[in-house]
């Protein structure tokens, strides 16, 4: 009962068409069933892989029959082997597996992969019959296998991501560049200009301000294929429109330096102007106010 429980519980909270009564329904008789069919089969794997929504089971087999993920032999209402939905799960979840069914590519290999990946576990063999409960129990096992890999993966870029931004926050501060942050954002990886000088009323920048663009062009040099998004943003005064031009120009006057530098190719960087529609600090002060004038430079991800 635990078993069954615990089956029911797994598939409701990864298979998002069980939500609907009626499919509560199917689970229960699924779950009641000895031996599936191999339309029955199909329906819940290619639903559960995002492949093929159908609450039929026979579009589903047929569907799955068309892409050769089932062997010849197998019709709707057959009692499904396990070799051949061995097959049908490596293909439609798109698990990668061995030499050999890199090559072949058939039941028997794909059997032997599910049985050495742990999805398919205890005493079997390949011809034998499927239960509903088992078939459920190797879904969810695939569904938590890719979960896992999915916050792997995660976990690798945040930690890559931590790794660029340590190093360079460390040259910046080697190299003395005054009034620069570096900070992970939606966008990839930010660093920030603040209180950035250009020559009055222009997009020209001071030779205080050319001297940091190059120290961080040399940084980003070192970044293989970077795309870079420039944005520009300034304090709240004039007209809106004046700031939403200046801070476009000054963008453009930024991203067109890196790419002279060599930090990135032309086509690699965008450069946008935000004007005053972005604050990051009160404009009520002085020291707000030079905050909010400044230029992101985004390593986009």
């Amino acid at each position: 009962m635990i078993v069954r429980v615990l089956c029911v519980l797994l598939c409701f909270l990864t298979i998002g068409f069980l939500f609907a009564q009626s499919a509560a329904v199917e689970i229960e008789t699924l779950l009641a069933s000895e031996a599936v069919t191999y339309a029955q089969a199909a329906r819940f794997i290619l639903e559960a892989a995002d492949v093929a929504a159908t609450p039929n089971p026979g579009a589903a087999f047929i569907f799955a029959a068309e892409q050769n993920w089932l062997p010849k032999r197998a019709a709707p209402q057959d009692a499904a082997r396990l070799d051949d939905i061995s097959l049908l799960m490596m293909r439609a979840f798109e698990i990668k597996g061995g030499v050999m069914f890199s090559i072949f590519k058939n039941p028997h290999y794909a059997y032997r992969e599910l049985t050495y990946k742990r999805i398919v576990y205890g005493r079997t063999d390949p011809a034998m019959q499927v239960t509903g409960e088992r078939l459920l129990a190797y879904i969810s096992r695939i569904l938590a296998v890719r979960e896992a890999a999915a916050l792997s993966v995660q976990e690798e870029v945040v930690a890559r991501r931590e790794a660029i931004i340590a190093e360079i926050s460390a040259m910046l501060e080697q190299q003395q560049v005054a009034n620069t942050t570096v900070e992970a954002t939606k966008e990839g990886i930010t660093i920030t200009l603040s209180n950035i000088q250009f020559l009055a009323d222009s997009a020209v920048l001071t030779e205080g301000e050319m001297s940091k663009i190059r120290d961080i062009a040399g940084i980003l040099k070192n970044i293989s294929g970077v795309k870079l998004l420039v944005t520009g943003h300034t304090a709240q005064a004039g007209t809106r429109e004046g700031q939403r031009r200046i801070s476009q120009e000054r963008a453009e006057s930024v991203a067109a330096l890196l790419v002279s530098l060599g930090a990135c190719k032309a086509e690699n960087v965008t450069a946008v102007g935000y004007g005053a529609d972005r604050p990051v600090a009160s404009n009520a002060t002085p020291e707000g106010m030079a905050a909010n004038r400044r230029v992101e430079i985004t390593i986009l991800e």
